[in-house]
């Protein structure tokens, strides 16, 4: 299991993994549940309390198409071992993958959000499976001496809590150098295995850190609580290019894209309100370099620009705006976000049509009294 937000994969300082590994078999056969008198079959038994607790959080997402899908990327990964994993999807804007010893998996649709084909996400899952294989998180829990220790150990469990304690909790767990190694030699197997591009692994953590950089300097995966439970070597990226050798396989975009469709929108603006304008630019513009015509992407920009307000921001978010409320079909609040700006541009009668679109095309919007005052303000 990773630590908060670390399902990036980790450095292998080992590069001697690579496709020949491939057709070998598994390190381990399916775990059978210990006896709960033991330590091991009492830390199962709290992952089986905190698992029934987050099957009723408001924060996991109930789809069954989107659940299946994940499902069965982990059991092209994982292999025997997938009647044994258990995937469950959280709602909150960070990325992060992390897996307990009883099978439990959380997989945050941040990480859906920037994962960009099913390659990526399949280089993550496939750490956090290795980890579980190689049942690190028992030999962790094994180092911890104190009670408190062992108390953010379970809170990494619920959302809330972990949000806020990152650094902390991402300290408190951190894998073993060598731990994070074979977690990634064996991800790396179970990727390719799986018949996916390897690849991906690096690009992945390439998009990751070009977001962290943006506010915490070159040296951020120094000092980032994101990747606190991963060496900071800057070989990194080479490192996971070895283990992976050519670039033959999949990367399953179309299928990726077509499976996260449905919540894409809600995760953006999620995004949007986490706050973090700086890296949340890099990330849209990330996405707009990949499609230029992503209405989704192109609004969610020009509303982070609104809401910065930086200076040039507000005619860039006009720009981006204007633009996306051009296409044939535009998300309704991309109306709404245009309105708010000709409106702080003193510019009556186009906020006024804006705003009128916006109600044209979501009537039942929650704040359709709100924009209807507007209109009546800015009508004369």
């Amino acid at each position: 299991m990773g630590a908060l937000l670390p399902g990036l994969p980790a450095l292998a300082q080992d590069s001697a993994a690579t496709a020949d590994d491939a057709s070998s078999p598994l390190p381990a056969e399916r775990f059978t549940r210990p006896a709960l008198e033991t330590d091991e079959g009492g830390l199962w038994g709290m992952m089986d309390r905190e698992e029934t607790r987050l099957r009723r959080s408001p924060f996991v997402v109930r789809d069954p198409e989107l659940s299946k899908y994940l499902q069965d990327l982990v059991c092209r990964l994982a292999g025997d071992h997938c009647p044994d994993i258990r995937v469950h999807v959280v709602r909150t804007p960070l990325f992060n993958a992390s897996m307990a010893p009883n099978g439990m998996m959380q997989v945050w649709t941040g990480l859906l959000l920037r994962a960009e084909n099913e390659a990526q996400l399949a280089a993550i899952l496939g750490h956090e499976i290795g980890h579980y294989l190689e049942r690190h998180t028992l030999e962790r829990l094994r180092d911890m001496r104190s009670r408190a220790a062992f108390a953010q150990f379970m809170g990494m469990f619920g959302v809330v809590g972990a949000i806020g304690q990152l650094g902390a909790l991402a300290g408190a767990f951190a894998f073993s150098r060598e731990h994070e190694t074979r977690a990634d030699r064996l991800g790396m197997r179970l990727m390719k295995r799986a018949g996916y591009d390897g690849q991906q692994a690096a690009q992945v953590w390439d998009n990751l850190l070009g977001e962290l950089k943006i506010t915490g300097g070159r040296d951020v995966g120094k000092r980032s609580p994101m990747m606190a439970t991963h060496p900071p070597v800057e070989t990194r990226r080479d490192d996971l290019l070895k283990l992976a050798g050519d670039a033959s396989g999949s990367t399953g975009a179309a299928e990726y894209q077509q499976a996260i469709s449905r919540h894409r929108f809600g995760w953006l603006q999620d995004e949007i309100r986490r706050g973090q304008f700086e890296e949340s630019l890099v990330l849209f513009n990330r996405l707009l370099a990949r499609n230029a015509q992503d209405s989704q992407a192109l609004y969610a920009r020009g509303e982070v620009y609104r809401l910065r307000a930086g200076k040039g921001d507000l005619q860039d978010s006009l720009n981006d705006l204007t633009r996306v409320t051009a296409f044939e079909q535009p998300p309704a609040e991309a109306f709404r976000a245009l309105g708010l700006v000709q409106k702080q541009r003193t510019n009556a009668a186009s906020a006024a049509q804006a705003f009128e679109k916006y109600l044209a095309a979501a009537p039942e919007a929650a704040d359709a009294g709100l924009i209807k005052n507007y209109i009546a303000e800015l009508k004369p």
